[in-house]
C-alpha cells in the first residue's frame, strides 16, 4: 500500500477537508483501545475546528495561500531543471547548471516549508543572486532557466501584493492566528504524527490497523492527485505562453 504524506501544496480548504474526513473515518473504527491514536485525533479535531473558523474569516488569506503554492511550484521546477541540466552531456551546459545550482543550494528546496516571511526573504535573496550580470551567460546556456527565474520573480511579486492585502485585513479584523499558520500545524499532525504512526502500526498489527490505514491513505491520495492535476495544468499553461 502506497502511504504518502499530504502535499504541502494542498490548499487551506483541502487540508481542512482532509482533517475533517480523517476525524469522521476515525470515529467509525474500533480503535478506542489505542490511547495514543485517540490523543492524536483529539488534537487534530481541535486544530481542525480552529482551521474551519479561520477559513471563514478571510478570503484574502485564501488568495495568499494560492499565491504561495504558485511560487513553491516555481522553486521546485527550478530545482529539478538545474539538477537535470547538471547531467547534460554538453560540458558547457553542465558547467553552467552546476554554477547556478550552487547558488540554489545556499537557500535550499526546504525554503518552501518555511514561514511566509522567511520564504519571501530567501526567494528574494536568491533572485538577487541570479540577477548578477556575471551569471547571465550561464542562465542563458541552460534552456528554460531564464523563463523559470522570471516566472519565480513574477510569482514572488504576486505573493507580496497578496501579502500586503492580507496584512491590511488582519489589522482591520484584529486577527490573532491565521489560517495558513493553523494549516501548517494540521499538516504536521497529519504527516508527522498520524501517517508516521499508522505506517508503523500497520506493520506491527496489520489485522487491527490495515483498514483504517488504507482509508487514511485513500483520503490523502485523493487530495494529492488534485494537487498534481493543478500543477500539470499550470505547467501546460506556462508552456503555451512560452
Amino acid at each position: 500500500m502506497m502511504f504518502s504524506n499530504l502535499s504541502p501544496q494542498s490548499r487551506i480548504t483541502e487540508v481542512n477537508s482532509v482533517s475533517v474526513k480523517l476525524g469522521l473515518t476515525y470515529t467509525k473504527q474500533s480503535l478506542e483501545s489505542d490511547s495514543y491514536l485517540a490523543g492524536l485525533f483529539s488534537y487534530l479535531h481541535d486544530k481542525s475546528d480552529l482551521l474551519g473558523v479561520a477559513i471563514n474569516r478571510s478570503k484574502a488569506e485564501s488568495n495568499l495561500d494560492d499565491k504561495d503554492i504558485v511560487r513553491d511550484d516555481k522553486v521546485q521546477a527550478l530545482n529539478y531543471l538545474l539538477l537535470g541540466a547538471m547531467h547534460n552531456p554538453n560540458a558547457e551546459i553542465s558547467a553552467s547548471a552546476t554554477k547556478l545550482y550552487a547558488i540554489f543550494v545556499k537557500y535550499g528546496i526546504k525554503m518552501i516549508k518555511e514561514s511566509y516571511l522567511i520564504e519571501s526573504s530567501l526567494i528574494e535573496s536568491m533572485l538577487k543572486d541570479y540577477a548578477d550580470l556575471s551569471l547571465q551567460p550561464d542562465i542563458a546556456a541552460v534552456l528554460g532557466c531564464a523563463e523559470l527565474i522570471a516566472g519565480l520573480q513574477t510569482a514572488q511579486n504576486d505573493f507580496r501584493t497578496a501579502d500586503t492585502i492580507w496584512d491590511e485585513e488582519k489589522t482591520k479584523e484584529d486577527l490573532t492566528q491565521s489560517a495558513s499558520e493553523i494549516k501548517k500545524e494540521v499538516l504536521t499532525i497529519i504527516n508527522g504524527k498520524i501517517v508516521v504512526y499508522l505506517k508503523a502500526m500497520n506493520q506491527v498489527n496489520s489485522e487491527l490497523y490495515a483498514d483504517f490505514a488504507k482509508a487514511v491513505s485513500d483520503i490523502i491520495n485523493e487530495v494529492n492527485q488534485a494537487v498534481k492535476r493543478r500543477k500539470s495544468k499550470r505547467d501546460e499553461e506556462v508552456a503555451i505562453e512560452n
